[in-house]
């Protein structure tokens, strides 16, 4: 709408004869004619690329998604922190996970080098929405983990208590980035942002997601508040009964020396599970018996 000021300018000027305003009438219509000739020509070109973008983030996230929502295993593996000198502390595991019609159950049972035992049941609905439950060294029951407990470091290792679950996701709010390679894999760029009304530390999670299979190979988290930035490579991708897997993944803290990293030494990808396999009371106390 530029041309109007210049019009009424020149309409004022004796050097355009008799009826100037008629002339620039005519040639205020051809303008807005380009104008709207231009708009037509934009809105043929932005809707495909938008189109395309938009197809794209909905195939990765219906990809990341279905993923987790298959997800039915056994594993056992170990979990070790690293120190900056080269110094290893160790833990054993044993995980297991289903989705149910309500969402996604995990318990992770953790022992340390000594007699200790660390519990872990986190729940995901379909919506995103977390909740854990926990029994800690010299705890006998199980209770909720408070959320300000979330971002602790999980046996002192570089993966925090949250951390055990893809939850971000299942977040509403979803950004594809341009395509990066990381490492020899073309790579997805997948940005989730959380909201107000998603339980988490993370301000943003960067996912770097193998095109071909759908599985992210690098992953950086954004705390809320500090901006403070933590990285996971995920290595050994691998194929199982159909559904791809990594069997090592590393964390670490940028500007902290070490990292930490789990690995995954045996299990099955279709364990056939049931809501009573995730009694975290009755876990802990087939565990106490064992000692």
């Amino acid at each position: 709408m530029t041309f109007l000021p210049r019009v009424v300018m020149l309409s004022r000027s004796r050097k355009f004869g008799r009826y100037p305003e008629a002339r620039w009438a005519n040639r205020a219509f051809v303008t807005i004619q380009v104008s709207i000739a231009l708009l037509v020509l934009l809105s043929l070109v932005h809707p495909s690329q938008a189109f395309a973008a938009n197809r794209e983030l909905e195939t990765v996230l219906t990809g990341s998604r279905q993923r987790i929502e298959k997800l039915d295993y056994r594993a056992t593996g170990r979990l070790t922190r690293v120190e900056g000198d080269g110094k290893r502390t160790s833990y054993k595991f044993v995980a297991k996970a289903h989705w149910f019609p309500d969402g996604l159950r995990l318990l992770f049972e953790i022992s340390g080098p000594g007699s200790e035992k660390t519990s872990l049941l986190l729940q995901m609905s379909a919506s995103g929405h977390v909740t854990i439950e926990a029994v800690l060294p010299g705890e006998k029951a199980a209770s909720a983990l408070p959320f300000e407990r979330w971002n602790d470091p999980l046996v002192g290792t570089d993966f925090s208590y949250e951390d055990m679950v893809e939850s971000y996701f299942f977040w509403k709010n979803q950004e594809l980035l341009a395509p990066e390679k990381y490492g020899a894999r073309d790579c997805f760029v997948l940005k989730s942002m959380s909201g107000s009304q998603d339980r988490t530390y993370y301000d943003s999670v960067t996912s770097w997601i193998d095109r071909g299979i759908l599985f992210p190979v690098h992953v950086v988290k954004t705390l809320r508040g500090t901006g403070q930035q933590k990285g996971f490579v995920y290595y050994g991708l691998r194929q199982v009964g159909g559904a791809w897997s990594a069997s090592q993944v590393e964390a670490s803290l940028k500007g902290k020396p070490g990292s930490s990293i789990l690995v995954i030494e045996g299990g099955s990808g279709k364990a056939n599970l049931g809501r009573k396999d995730f009694d975290l009371g009755q876990s802990n106390a087939q565990g106490e018996k064992g000692k």
